[in-house]
C-alpha cells in the first residue's frame, strides 16, 4: 500500500510502510550505507507528513517482515494485547505523539498501554518527536525489576560496574570491583565481559564474583556476559549464575548470526529460574543491543536500522529481563557517524524501550574512529538522567582496556547523580551506609572504607 504526503502543491509517495517508516527516520550513516534513507531533508518531511497520517493500526495489518519467514514478527503480534491497545487503537501517528506529551497522559496510563504499544508504533512516533520530546515521555516510564536489589524506582540512577580485563586476570578484575563499588557503583549489576570464550574462565569468573559478593554481603548481582550457550553449560556444571546474558537483534537473521533463537533463550530463563538465586525478585535475563545490528549482519531486511533496535525489544519484553541496554555508539561510525547521530540514537532508544515496558540502560560510549569526544558523552549521560534511564556504566576511567572503546566512567556517575540529585538502589545504598562507605543520605565518605572492602577482594589482590 503506498502512503503519500502533499505540501506547497507538490506530492511525495512512499510505496510501503517499511520505505516511510526508513524515509522518515532522521539522517544516520547506516541507513545512507544499506541505500534506504532520505534522499535530503525535504524527502525527510515529507515522509514525517505521511507517516503521522497512518493508523496505528495499520502497523498490526502491514507487518514490516512477512509473518511467514520471521519469528519476531509472529512474536509481536501473536503476543499483542488487544485489551491494552484499545487506549490508543484509534490514533494516528500523530495524534499517539500528542497523546504522549499530553500532561494527562500519566505513568499509571503508559503502564497499561504498554503491551498493546508494537516497536512499530514506537519507532514510528518517535521518529516524529524532537530530543526533548523523547526525554519529557520518557521520563513519565518507569520499569521497575528485583532479583537481589530493587531497579528502576523514581529518582534512582544504577550502575553497571563493568570490571573487564584483557587477559580475564582475576586480580585486575578484583581490583576494578574494588574500585568501583568505593565510588559507589553496582548496583545494577557486576557484570564482566569476558576476553576468552573458554568455558573454564567463563565459571572461574563467575566464582570469584559471586565470592567477592557473598563476603561483602553486596546485595547486588554478578554476571559474565557469555554468549548464551556458555551460560547453560556453566549452569549444568553448577557455576552460580545469577543473571543470563545475551546479545539480541530484531530480526530472525539477526539473532540467527548471534547464534540464539527465542526457543533458545526460554530455556535459558528457565535454567536460571530454576536456581532460586534472587532474593526479592526473579527477573534473570540481562540484553544488550545497538543501532546497527541487523544491518552489519546483512539481516535487516530493508528496515531503517532504528526500527529494527526497536523491534530487538520485542524480544526482550517476552523475557521479562532486569537489565536492557542499548550499547549505543559500540558499534561504529558506520551506522552512528558523529556525536550528534549518538545522541539521538541514545535518546531513540531509551524512549522506545521504556514505552515498551522495559528497563532501559544506556552504554554511554562511542569507538575511537568517530567523529565523537567525551563531552558528547557528557551531554548524552545528562539528557539521559533527566529522561529517567534505570542505569549506566561504570568502566574504570571510562576506558574500556578489554572492548578498546570509550564509556561513562564512576565518576561521570558520581556527578550525574549529584547533578539531579539522584540515589542508588535503596537495598545497595542501605549496605553502603553499613559498609561506612556512604552516609544516610548517599554521599560517599570514601576515607579508610576501603578496609571494609578488602575481606572479600584480598584472597585475590594479594
Amino acid at each position: 500500500m503506498p502512503y503519500s504526503a502533499t505540501a506547497a502543491g507538490r506530492t511525495r509517495s512512499f510505496a510501503d510502510l517499511k520505505t516511510l517508516l526508513a524515509r522518515a527516520s532522521p539522517a544516520r550513516s547506516g541507513d545512507a550505507l544499506a541505500g534506504i534513507a532520505a534522499e535530503n531533508e525535504e524527502e525527510r518531511a515529507f515522509a514525517r507528513m505521511a507517516l503521522a497520517e497512518v493508523s496505528l493500526a495499520r502497523f498490526l495489518e502491514e507487518p514490516l517482515i512477512p509473518y511467514e519467514r520471521d519469528e519476531i514478527t509472529r512474536l509481536i503480534l501473536d503476543t499483542h494485547n488487544g485489551a491494552a491497545f484499545a487506549l490508543i487503537a484509534s490514533l494516528s501517528v500523530g495524534e499517539f505523539r500528542e497523546w504522549l506529551l499530553d500532561p494527562r497522559t500519566d505513568t499509571a496510563t503508559l503502564t497499561r498501554a504498554a503491551p498493546g504499544i508494537t516497536p512499530e508504533m514506537a519507532a514510528a512516533v518517535s521518529k516524529l518527536m524532537r530530543n526533548q520530546d523523547l526525554i519529557l515521555a520518557a521520563q513519565k516510564c518507569r520499569v521497575v525489576t528485583r532479583f537481589r536489589n530493587t531497579l528502576g524506582l523514581p529518582g534512582t540512577l544504577s550502575v553497571r560496574l563493568q570490571p573487564n580485563h584483557p587477559t580475564d586476570d582475576v586480580r585486575g578484575i578484583a581490583a576494578s570491583m574494588l574500585e568501583g563499588l568505593l565510588y559507589g557503583c553496582g548496583d545494577a549489576v557486576i557484570g564482566v565481559n569476558p576476553a576468552s570464550d573458554s568455558l573454564q574462565a567463563v565459571v572461574r569468573l563467575l566464582e570469584m564474583m559471586n565470592a567477592f559478593r557473598e563476603r561483602c554481603e553486596i546485595p547486588t548481582q554478578t554476571c559474565v556476559l557469555a554468549h548464551v550457550t556458555s551460560t547453560l553449560r556453566a549452569i549444568e556444571r553448577g557455576a552460580p549464575v545469577d543473571l543470563v546474558f545475551q546479545s539480541i537483534g530484531g530480526t530472525e537473521a539477526t539473532n540467527r548470526s548471534f547464534g540464539v533463537s527465542l526457543s533458545l533463550l526460554e530455556e535459558a530463563r528457565s535454567a536460571a529460574l530454576a536456581l532460586h538465586r534472587g532474593t526479592v525478585g526473579d527477573n534473570v535475563m540481562y540484553f544488550e543491543t545497538g543501532q546497527g545490528s541487523a544491518l552489519s549482519a546483512d539481516a535487516h531486511d530493508g528496515v531503517d536500522q532504528q526500527t529494527c533496535e526497536a523491534r530487538a525489544y520485542a524480544v526482550a519484553r517476552h523475557f521479562q529481563p532486569l537489565l536492557v541496554n542499548t550499547v549505543v555508539g559500540f558499534i561504529g561510525p558506520e551506522y552512528l557517524f558523529d556525536g550528534k547521530q549518538i545522541l539521538r540514537a541514545g535518546l531513540e532508544d531509551h524512549f522506545c524501550g521504556k514505552l515498551l515496558g522495559l528497563p532501559m540502560g544506556c552504554d554511554v560510549c562511542y569507538t575511537n574512529h568517530a567523529e565523537a569526544d567525551q563531552n558528547d558523552m557528557d551531554s548524552l549521560l545528562l539528557l539521559l538522567g533527566v529522561a529517567g534511564v534505570n542505569f549506566i556504566m561504570g568502566v574504570p576511567g571510562a576506558d574500556d582496556v578489554m572492548l578498546n572503546y570509550q564509556s561513562t566512567s564512576f565518576h561521570d556517575a558520581l556527578a550525574v547523580r549529584q547533578a539531579l540529585g539522584l540515589r542508588r538502589a535503596p537495598e545497595f545504598e542501605a549496605w553502603l551506609e553499613r559498609m561506612g562507605l556512604a552516609d544516610q543520605h548517599g554521599t560517599l565518605i570514601g576515607k579508610g572504607a576501603e578496609q571494609n572492602l578488602l575481606p572479600g577482594a584480598g584472597e585475590w589482590l594479594s
